[in-house]
């Protein structure tokens, strides 16, 4: 069995490689496109469509219910290899569907998200490039099964690594992509139908070796799939139940998602919008991967097995450490990210103007750094227990303040700021839903160390402030906006890089001052850090 630690090393270093080769293929991508423009935002929306499905299948329905149903599966007289071979009949029966519905629905879909900040031509490059990338769908779909599969085995890393692959194929169909057809497309007139073909066809074709990839790890389960449509019987209509609340649950996120983005297509063209916001994004959830997912995500299998054997006190136990633990490293990387904003955006961005633009857009997002990840530990663990509908409820709870923000933003911003207003309304929203899920789940297991949490919670805040100070000093010595680390040579390639250095140089500041902060305060999850650094390192 794979211990907690070696399984979170596993991941963190898999999604540390993912995620850095992910950033190299939004620069190869950018380059191709552009960040501000009405191409960047049409592929923008295009490339989301399947992305939202993915989100519900896995948020919704696989990590919500499946994990903790293959988890009580293992005790079958089978290993639950009868069921799984069901769920994954039912899966690729539903994936295909659901493939087929958005295709047929493409043009409306596109329409749907693109609200009236769109023109006709760029609908209709929208729509053309929907038509290239919702194929996705199926392959997302059988990706998320099989890794989440493979997850409830405690078979941790392949489903952490393969996206390695994706982003490696996508980076050299689009420097195929430059080469063919140049950079900085960012006008919707120059597109012809091969152009579409190439960019949209290589982001498909990423995602179908992604999942395929993962199907020579499935020997390591020691499961048998087979075809079987014989779903009566085995416990699906449970499953049916438990995912009818979480499916409610992520319809109702995508719903926001969905105004969000007709909010900010107002500012397409000459502004960042949606295409910025996505790069922005993914800059954010580089924190949040390598150490939210990469710690929780084995934490949940073991508080799934202690929910199903009703172990109370080891689920709070659980929870309580997994918190503190992800919030060390969730607090230190947040604030050496928000310090080193406009070099971080650089990165994808296509000049210094761009990259002041971007940064508010990133800094926005970095507010709701902790509670996101504070939330997938929390709602977790009411999927563990089979509780789907409560996580419903105070989700409810944030998609109104998000509805409700992304029109005030829309209502009191300027263009330029109006998609880190959005950003912004986001990270307020989760905040508000982290602390109701809190105060619920610390309410159903009688308690959640709670005071031990705030206690290290409060060391790691006076930790995050000289080390901000110290990460802003070093930026403003660096000549700030107007110094190197904006990227200020003309060269897409040099500028780029001058901007990944100077993130690493302002953030390494910053988290070397707060691990000497938080090793003066003798903060007691510094041992556990530790032990997880060294299992990253190389020959460990």
């Amino acid at each position: 069995m794979t211990s907690l630690g070696r399984a979170s090393a596993i991941l963190g270093a898999g999604t540390l490689i993912s995620r850095i080769t992910g950033l190299v293929r939004t620069i190869v991508l950018v380059a191709a496109i552009g960040t501000i423009g009405q191409a960047g935002d049409a592929f923008g929306v295009a490339n989301q469509l399947p992305n939202n499905v993915f989100t519900i299948i896995q948020t919704g329905i696989l990590t919500a219910v499946i994990i903790p149903q293959i988890v009580k599966s293992a005790s079958h007289a089978d290993g639950g290899e009868g069921y799984i071979s069901k769920l994954f009949t039912l899966g690729t029966v539903v994936f295909l569907g659901a493939t087929a519905a958005a295709m047929l629905a493409a043009p409306w879909l596109v329409g749907l998200y693109a609200s009236n900040g769109f023109s006709p031509d760029q609908l209709a490059l929208g729509t053309a490039f929907a038509y290239w990338c919702l194929p996705q769908i199926f392959f997302y779909g059988l990706y998320a099964l099989i890794g989440e599969t493979l997850n409830a085995k405690r078979v941790f890393g392949p489903y952490t690594w393969t996206p390695v692959a994706n982003n490696i194929i996508s980076i050299a169909g689009f420097l195929v992509f430059i080469a063919l057809f140049g950079g900085n497309q960012s006008r919707v007139d120059v597109w012809d139908p091969t152009m579409i073909a190439v960019l949209g066809g290589t982001a498909t074709l990423g995602i179908t070796v992604q999942a395929l990839l993962l199907l020579f790890a499935w020997r390591r389960t020691g499961l048998r799939l087979r075809p079987d449509f014989r779903w009566k019987g085995v416990g699906l209509g449970q499953v049916g139940t438990l995912a009818g609340w979480t499916f409610l649950m992520v319809i109702a996120g995508q719903i926001a998602g969905l105004i969000q983005t007709r909010v900010v297509t107002d500012s397409s063209g000459d502004h960042p919008s949606v295409f910025m916001m996505q790069a922005a994004w993914l800059v954010f959830m580089l924190p949040y991967s390598i150490f939210a997912i990469s710690i929780g995500t084995p934490y949940f299998t073991q508080i799934a097995e202690h929910a199903h054997a009703n172990r109370r006190d080891e689920v709070r136990s659980d929870v309580a450490r997994c918190i503190r633990v992800v919030s060390l490293f969730i607090i230190g990387s947040g604030i050496a990210l928000a310090v080193a904003a406009v070099p971080a955006t650089r990165i994808f961005t296509e000049s210094p103007a761009d990259a002041v633009a971007a940064a508010p857009v990133l800094v926005c997002y970095l507010i709701g750094l902790l509670p996101l990840s504070v939330l997938f530990i929390v709602q977790r663990a009411f999927y563990a227990f089979g509780d789907t509908r409560t996580p419903f409820v105070f989700t409810l709870v944030q998609v109104s303040l998000i509805i409700g923000f992304s029109y005030l933003a829309a209502a009191v911003a300027p263009l330029s700021q109006l998609a880190a207003a959005v950003a912004l309304g986001q990270s307020i929203a989760g905040l508000v839903q982290t602390v109701i899920a809190v105060l619920i789940l610390r309410h159903r297991l009688g308690g959640l160390e709670l005071p031990q949490t705030l206690l290290s919670l409060g060391r790691f805040a006076i930790a995050a402030v000289p080390a901000g100070l110290a990460g802003w000093g070093t930026y403003l010595l660096l000549g700030a906006d107007a110094g190197w680390t904006a990227g200020q040579t003309g060269s897409t390639f040099v500028d780029k890089l001058l901007g990944a250095v100077g993130t690493g140089v302002i953030g390494l500041v910053a988290v070397i001052v707060y691990a000497l902060v938080l090793l003066v305060l003798r903060a007691p999850e510094m041992s556990a850090a530790r032990g997880l650094i060294r299992r990253i390192l190389p020959g460990r």
